[in-house]
């Protein structure tokens, strides 16, 4: 009896380690691969004082860049 309950239990088991191998297609799902940022394009600005700003400027540092304009 213990044999065909541990006989069992293997099958179960196998059949379930390949039910979980086959997983979904992730294409069919919609995914997409990750694809790394692109670098954003150099450009310059005058700030208040008319002095300009170019973006390399603050290479390396944290940038927040707030484009606003009033109708």
């Amino acid at each position: 009896m213990t044999t065909v309950i541990g006989l069992a239990l293997a099958a179960v088991l196998a059949f379930a380690t390949a039910a979980g191998a086959a997983g979904p297609d992730f294409a069919t799902l919609g995914f997409q691969p990750y694809e790394p940022p692109k670098p954003a394009p150099a450009f310059a600005l005058p700030d208040l004082d008319g002095k300009t700003t170019r973006l390399e400027d603050f290479r390396g540092k944290v940038l927040l860049l707030f484009f606003w304009a009033t109708w």
